[in-house]
């Protein structure tokens, strides 16, 4: 036959090897060009497959669930005792510390079967060795005799069960969503996480009163014929399980690298001198923006050099009211109160001198005297004349 193709006959009585082939795409993939992945939730680039070693899927370190162990290079000291806790990641920014048997060794990456209520959970492993005992002591957890154990290394039946449903949360929250609509309920499901067994699922929503939910449960357990629970999240936790853009044009930092909230009060937004506009300093969850911590320190370090901005300065010429402050270039504006319109910008070494002989009762003639010429700045250069047919022309 012309077109029939070669087939390779393997001789009787030996055996094929079987090897492992790296998937290239676990490292440098499209998101445009790869199909849904359920488990993105859970921090991995692709869902993981039964014939290969899954732990390269877990240790792409390209989501906001990994942690870089810094202390894997150093060594334990003599006679500190190992410590036999590991922490295990689920979906989203759920994570727990689970007891690790003595005859078990596990890495970041494995997919491991954890104690769960009632039944076992599937996780990923995202921590190991002395970091997980710097993370208790950061977090003050005295005890840790209450932890739950590490089962077994997840099997293939184990990882078969977990992602058929992983698969089934996506249709399940739309379901879930539809059955409280009915009810007339005022909640929003924004989430569901099936524990690893396929016994028991999470529902996580958001409410502004109290819901009483418990129609909505006994409905949803004759149809989906699990364990239910529901809990209840904040505006913040839901902006960072959906995901979007922000004002800055970057997507959320909740949805991609922060992996806890710190509060966050209208205190910032005064140091950094920022406009109290609720428009500008709210985020996609309604709440003040995440970033707004980010340089709050530096203001407050630079701040504390500053004198008062209530006090006014005192002159022959006239009394001066504070009007602006550049706070890292250490420069204050002040204004006569017979001519509010005309800035005059002075150090703050001289507003400090300027103040301490006001309270001895000297005046200084005038304000004029202690200003500093601020340069101006070239103004914008913009390149759309670039593209100009005759630029050349003068050469």
């Amino acid at each position: 036959m012309e077109n029939a193709e070669e087939l390779q006959v393997q001789p009787e009585g030996v055996q094929p090897q079987e090897t492992y082939v790296e998937d290239p795409s676990i490292f440098n993939y499209s998101p445009a060009k790869l199909p849904y992945n359920p488990f993105l939730t859970r921090g991995c680039c692709q869902p993981p497959k039964l014939f290969q070693k899954n732990d390269l899927v877990f240790q792409h370190r390209c989501s906001k669930f990994d942690s870089f162990d810094w202390l894997k290079d150093i060594p334990v000291t003599d006679g500190a005792k190992n410590l036999d806790l590991v922490e295990v990641r689920f979906k989203n920014s759920r994570k727990d510390y689970f007891r690790v048997p003595p005859d078990m060794e596990l890495i970041v990456g494995e997919i491991v079967a954890v104690e769960a209520s009632p039944g076992h959970d599937i996780g990923i492993v995202s921590m190991v060795g002395e970091m997980v005992r710097f993370h208790l002591r950061k977090k003050n957890v005295a005890g840790t005799d209450d932890v739950k154990k590490v089962y077994r290394k997840a099997r293939l039946a184990d990882i078969e069960k977990w992602i058929a449903a992983v698969e089934m949360e996506t249709s399940i929250m739309f379901r879930s969503r539809d059955i409280a609509d009915n009810l007339g309920l005022q909640m929003k499901i924004n989430d569901v996480e099936f524990q690893g067994d396929n016994t028991k699922a999470i529902f996580y929503y958001t409410a502004e009163d109290r819901v009483d939910f418990r129609e909505l449960i006994k409905l949803m357990a004759e149809e989906f014929k699990v364990r239910i629970e529901m809990r209840q999240i904040g505006a913040r936790q839901e902006a960072s399980r959906l995901g979007g853009i922000g004002s800055c044009g970057r997507e959320l930092c909740c949805a991609t690298w922060m992996s806890d909230f710190k509060s966050v009060t209208t205190n910032a937004a005064r140091v950094q001198q920022l406009s109290l506009n609720p428009q500008k300093l709210a985020g996609q969850c309604g709440k003040l923006k995440c970033c707004l911590n980010y340089e709050y320190d530096s203001y407050v370090d630079a701040l504390k050099g500053i004198p008062s901005t209530e006090v006014r300065l005192k002159t022959k010429h006239g009394d001066a009211f504070h009007q602006k402050t550049d706070i890292f270039q250490k420069i204050m504006w002040y204004s006569y109160l017979a001519d509010p319109g005309n800035l005059l910008a002075i150090p703050v070494d001289k507003v400090i001198s300027i103040l301490e002989d006001n309270k001895k009762g000297i005046l200084p003639d005038k304000l004029e005297d202690f200003t500093k010429v601020i340069e101006k700045k070239s103004e914008f250069e913009s390149g759309a004349g670039q593209d100009d047919l005759t630029r050349f022309d003068h050469l």
